[in-house]
């Protein structure tokens, strides 16, 4: 399975890295790509240092991990950026709101957004994993517009019915709900009745 994972500045980056991981261990081929803001925001919650530069950031994001493939954030000769390539499934996790806003306008800045569009001009998967909180009328706007365009909107709100005992069990939750909607079997989280 062909999957494209773009990390954008939304507060997250937790969710981004078990992604990897899980995504990674299911032995998808993934093509990673980070906005600026998402380096930094990676660089904070991932690795404790904001001034970590792009290069120790992505490094230590794919280290050690199987199928991952770390493209540039205006890299438009990756098979990403184009629908005649054969991709699977797209995610941006987390999606800041400017990303979502981007991508609902048609507007590609850069190769998230592109990859985006393709996803859906395409009709294939699209999932965003926004965790904005509150959310403007702009915020559920931009939202529906994607969501009515195609888009699968899957919020970082982790379910407590699961009986979560470590930070480690509200991730997984969270990656679980989009695993699924990749179509990646998944044993991070038990399904409901079993």
């Amino acid at each position: 399975m062909q999957i494209f994972l773009g990390i954008t500045g939304a507060s997250g980056a937790p969710y981004a890295a078990r992604l990897l991981q899980t995504l990674s261990a299911s032995g998808a081929e993934i093509g990673v790509c980070l906005s600026d803001a998402g380096v930094q925001v990676c660089a904070t919650e991932l690795y404790g240092d904001i001034s970590l530069p792009r290069e120790a950031v992505t490094e230590r994001l794919v280290d050690g991990l199987d199928g991952v493939t770390v493209v540039g954030l205006r890299d438009y000769s990756t098979p990403y950026a184009s629908g005649s390539a054969r991709v699977d499934g797209y995610i941006v996790c987390p999606c800041s709101m400017s990303t979502a806003a981007s991508i609902a306008a048609g507007a590609m800045a850069n190769l998230v957004h592109r990859a985006a569009s393709v996803a859906l001009k395409e009709e294939r998967k699209l999932v965003l994993v926004p965790r904005e909180s509150p959310l403007s009328t702009i915020h559920l706007e931009n939202l529906l517009r994607l969501r009515r365009a195609g888009a699968t909107i899957v919020f970082a709100a982790p379910g407590f019915y699961h009986a979560p005992q470590t930070i480690d069990d509200l991730v997984n939750f969270v990656v679980a709900r989009c695993l699924d909607q990749l179509g990646i079997d998944q044993t991070l989280v038990s399904r409901w009745g079993q």
